[in-house]
């Protein structure tokens, strides 16, 4: 197994990379804080998943955290740390404008989660809060414990939600449960996502992370290039027209079928063999 550190301080890393078995694991690595995004960590973050999205090599991909936990979300104490008792900003410097950017830009992140050409998987050991859970939910299945603690969490400190969550939300559970869950914050079980469709399996401690990890081996072992043009297809179908999916569909079908996998996988079938599939 390969391991990559990309080191931030001198004496942790804040995001762990390894590689096993075609799946790539990067694993959020601030346990004292559960997870909880800094700078550093989101720019490591940023950086591997754009180069992960290009990699051949990597046929799936997860993302974790470390000590038992996801992601807390936004370090609120660094919010605390920008705003003196009396509510205002203590750095005049940068703008609501400049803070916007910002923002914008590191939340491209989500988009590239939810865009890349290949099966993307959220491993939910323990909490996963705010925009840790928008992360989780911009992955495209959710692997979670089923005592693990999911929250928006947002309006619990008056805050409206960043990182794609209100996107992703309502095409999982309905309009109506995810406003429920973001007016409320309410806590619930990685059980309970799982019975309302927020999570796409749990399992229980003593076997979630041998699940976990056959979970991904396992999608990593589909047709790479076809599961790339499937979620193109999904994708738009959220919010294209009908006549635009059917475009999408009829050239991405006629592209799979110029590849190794199909030609593979036809063979299998007509010997009645199990087809083994290389992602190309």
């Amino acid at each position: 197994m390969a391991v990559i550190q990309h080191q931030k301080s001198e004496n942790m890393s804040d995001l762990i990379e390894t590689f096993e078995d075609g799946v790539c694991t990067l694993t959020m690595n601030r346990p004292e804080a559960r997870n909880a995004m800094s700078g550093p960590m989101m720019s490591a973050l940023n950086e591997a998943v754009t180069r992960v999205a290009d990699d051949t090599n990597v046929r799936a991909m997860v993302l974790t955290g470390a000590g038992g936990a996801f992601c807390a979300g936004g370090d609120v104490k660094g919010f605390a740390a920008d705003v003196n008792v009396e509510g205002q900003n203590e750095k005049p410097a940068i703008t609501v404008d400049e803070r916007i950017e910002g923002l914008r830009a590191s939340m491209n992140l989500s988009r590239q989660l939810h865009e890349m050409p290949k099966p993307t998987l959220a491993v939910i050991p323990g909490p996963a809060a705010g925009a840790g859970l928008s992360l989780a939910l911009a992955c495209d299945l959710r692997f979670a414990l089923d005592t693990a603690k999911i929250t928006t969490a947002f309006s619990k400190i008056g805050a409206s939600g960043d990182y794609g969550g209100s996107f992703f939300m309502p095409h999982l559970v309905g309009a109506a449960k995810a406003r429920e869950l973001y007016f409320t914050a309410d806590v619930i079980s990685g059980q309970e996502a799982f019975e309302m469709g927020l999570v796409s399996k749990v399992a229980s401690a003593d076997t979630f992370e041998a699940e976990a990890k056959a979970y991904a081996v396992y999608l990593a072992g589909l047709p790479t290039t076809a599961i790339g043009f499937i979620k193109k297809n999904l994708n738009a179908a959220q919010d294209a027209a009908l006549s635009n999916v059917f475009d999408l569909e009829a050239r991405h079908m006629m592209l799979s079928f110029q590849t190794d996998d199909h030609k593979a996988a036809v063979k299998a079938f007509v010997n009645k063999e199990p087809p083994v599939f290389n992602g190309r």
